[in-house]
């Protein structure tokens, strides 16, 4: 006996009791309505795998018009049920339009119990598959929504960043290839998730690949996908990241690394909105919004013959800049404090907070790793903490060669306030031993620095 629910719908009650008879020993629950308007309060329709539904209930009428009314209905409160329509009055047109809206199949009456039967099975097949389609459906939103999800955010109201910011909604509303540039570790990714965010496909998936990861000889599997036994490895068919991002969002990151041939083939499938898998010679067309990424002077790579200028053209119809950290101004004690509350959490280190001084130190560094520099710094203050202020000790910085004096003039204080914080990473924050190497007093190091945090 099968494990299905079937409802039967008819005003012929020897309709309903033959019915009745000749399916309860296939499946599981037979139910009977000898009244349509019963349907509007029928509890639990959602858990009826098919309806037996006759099309015409008035004396005289033979028109299909109320079966059509009454699947509407039915399909309103279930969209997963199949319907399969009855009627005494067989006409091809009738039969097509009830499929149409939404029915599995069409009975006449008389009918042939051993083909009836066929048909119920069909409609119960399909039943089946229709539930395990909107479980998969259900499935790939939720995934989609995992693989979405960024647990960083855009932390900053500089004005540096709020122009990135505005160009960045402009731009989301559209489809146009965006290229994106900057620093290491300005947050070039955080920019695309944000473009993805607010453009029509956030509910699809955002697919990133960092491009100087992937070795020549796999870039065509890697972002083209392969089938089974197109090499060695190849056990099975694979869909590469263009496939995987269709109707989403692609992230190709570090496309300064890319090798001439690499571009080739690259360009061909920006350029061709379509992808052909390793070994196969069938064209899978693509649906992608593309935005890129990198550090690289692609204008000057262009003019040292490492950057093909077309490709460069294809992926560059929005240039987005970055700004550096030090760029940033007021923006690096928030995202400070931002990180500092993050890994006091995550390292149950609650009640920390950062002192006049190690604020200051934070300002004057140039940042050259920008974000995720300071991201590191703050957590490894965070984890090696000894009490609930965190000091300027606490924050071991080195100086770069951009903190030079040579890119521009300095005050004899900014000159003096860099030489104290570069005798103290120089000592590990010991303050005697920094007054010692400056050539003034532990004391008198303590007045400087409280006079310039004044």
């Amino acid at each position: 006996m099968t494990e299905a629910s079937i409802l039967v719908i008819d005003d012929n009650k020897s309709v309903l009791s033959a019915l009745e008879i000749l399916l309860q020993f296939e499946y599981k629950s037979v139910q009977t309505l000898f009244n349509p308007n019963q349907i509007s309060s029928f509890a639990n329709m959602e858990k009826i795998d098919i309806v037996l539904l006759d099309m015409n209930f008035s004396a005289g009428v033979n028109t299909g018009n109320e079966g059509l009314y009454w699947l509407n209905e039915i399909k309103k409160k279930s969209p997963l049920t199949s319907v399969i329509m009855m009627t005494a009055y067989g006409a091809v047109d009738l039969a097509v339009k009830a499929l149409k809206q939404g029915a599995s199949d069409f009975v006449l009456k008389p009918w042939n119990n051993e083909r009836l039967l066929t048909t119920v099975k069909s409609a119960y097949e399909l039943r089946k598959s229709k539930q395990e389609i909107h479980k998969l459906k259900k499935q790939e939103s939720n995934l989609k929504q995992v693989i979405n999800e960024d647990k960083n955010f855009i932390i900053g109201n500089s004005r540096a960043l709020t122009s990135v910011l505005n160009l960045v909604r402009k731009v989301a509303k559209t489809d146009v290839n965006v290229l994106i540039t900057g620093e290491n570790g300005t947050g070039k990714e955080l920019i695309a998730r944000e473009l993805h965010r607010l453009s029509s496909r956030k509910d699809e998936v955002f697919i990133g690949v960092d491009m100087g990861s992937i070795a020549e000889n796999l870039f065509e599997s890697e972002l083209f996908g392969h089938i089974k036994g197109s090499f060695t490895d190849a056990k099975e068919d694979r869909a590469g990241k263009f496939e995987a991002a269709h109707q989403g969002s692609l992230f190709l990151d570090e496309m300064g690394n890319l090798s001439l041939q690499m571009q080739a083939k690259l360009l061909s499938a920006i350029q061709n909105k379509s992808i052909v898998r390793v070994g196969s010679n069938k064209a899978v067309n693509v649906d992608i919004r593309l935005v890129c990424a990198t550090n690289c002077n692609l204008e000057q790579m262009v003019v040292d013959g490492l950057f093909r200028e077309d490709l460069l053209y294809r992926i560059n119809t929005i240039h987005i800049e970055v700004p550096p950290l030090r760029e940033r101004e007021g923006d690096i004690l928030i995202l400070a404090d931002f990180f500092l509350k993050r890994f006091a959490n995550k390292y149950d280190k609650q009640g920390l907070r950062i002192n006049n001084l190690a604020e200051e130190k934070l300002m004057e560094y140039s940042w050259p790793g920008n974000v995720r520099e300071l991201q590191h710094t703050m957590e490894r203050a965070v984890i090696l903490s000894e009490g609930n202020v965190l000091k300027p000790t606490d924050f071991l910085l080195h100086a770069k060669p951009s903190q030079s004096f040579e890119n521009g003039p300095a005050t004899l204080d900014e000159m003096e306030q860099q030489m104290i914080f570069k005798a103290l990473d120089q000592n590990d924050g010991n303050y005697s031993a920094a007054a010692d190497q400056l050539g003034i007093s532990r004391q008198t190091l303590y007045n400087k620095l409280k006079k310039k945090n004044k």
